[in-house]
């Protein structure tokens, strides 16, 4: 099963060496076929030249560029559209996110499952550098999120997700262009009906560069997307479920599995322990 990781970078030259080199370590230490799979969203640095040298230094790495306009959403749907591999995960380029949970994300992948989620809340979880009223605003939104669609996700908005093929070829249309593309995607999977396991992950603020999220800027896109989603769940009568699904539309969603259930899930996905440090 091959694996492909999408990382949009815009402006984040000073970290992109470390990024795709820490991570394809870690793949190649445990023998996971990939390709990575950098996408130049504009960039006015000198992220060019940096991904030309990665890319001239690994063959697993792919240089794509944004054609579209600028924006997370676009970036990340241009690299969506050329990946080869059986599964996929979006990855940030400013090392928020950790190489060891992306392989955790993939064993999850392999048991079954058609997308694996992290969450920076829940037991387990390690979160460094959150800044205050983001994190305030972040948990607000969460909540919100989880109220509306009672779908057992705490952490919707984090950028790092799995997603099996199938998965992505049947959440198209995809319309988001910003960050609530980050919402978008895993709020398709879950009313079209597809499974998820939920795991603690590492995340922690980036040491270079800025930040390229505009909260101001943010709020109504978000809210859009949440009530696209919201409303394709109820009033399009299954159109959009799976096909093994759609004809019990209305039957209750798969219960997402998370690390420490000790429900039924357990026996057909036995309790996992986080991919260990090296």
């Amino acid at each position: 099963m091959k694996l492909s990781v999408v990382i949009p970078t815009h402006n984040e030259a000073d970290s992109l060496v470390e990024t795709v080199e820490t991570l394809t370590a870690r793949l190649r230490a445990v023998q996971i076929p990939h390709e990575i799979v950098v996408v130049d969203d504009h960039s006015t640095d000198a992220s060019a030249q940096v991904i030309a040298r990665l890319v001239e230094a690994d063959g697993n790495v792919r240089y794509v560029v944004n054609e579209g306009r600028r924006g997370y959403g676009y970036a990340v749907r241009a690299g969506l559209d050329v990946y080869s591999g059986d599964v996929v995960v979006i990855v940030m380029a400013d090392l928020s996110d950790s190489p060891r949970d992306i392989v955790s994300y993939y064993r999850l992948l392999e048991q079954g499952f058609d997308c694996a989620f992290g969450t920076r809340f829940m037991p387990g979880a390690e979160v460094r550098g959150y800044p205050p009223f983001k994190l305030l605003l972040n948990r607000l939104a969460n909540l919100a999120i989880r109220v509306l669609f009672r779908h057992g996700y705490n952490d919707t908005t984090n950028a790092c997700k799995a997603y099996r093929r199938e998965v992505i070829d049947n959440i198209q249309p995809l319309v988001s262009a910003h960050f609530n593309l980050t919402v978008e995607m895993p709020l398709k999977a879950a009313v079209r009906g597809y499974t998820y396991a939920i795991i603690p992950i590492s995340w922690r603020n980036r040491r270079s560069g800025e930040s390229k999220l505009r909260i101001n800027e943010m709020g109504s896109r978000y809210l859009f997307i949440i009530l696209y989603v919201f409303l394709e769940h109820h009033l399009s009568r299954g159109d959009y479920v799976r096909s093994d699904r759609s004809e019990g539309h209305l039957a209750r969603r798969p219960r997402p599995w998370q690390y420490g259930d000790g429900d039924e899930r357990e026996h057909a996905y036995p309790r996992r322990q986080r991919e260990p440090a090296p």
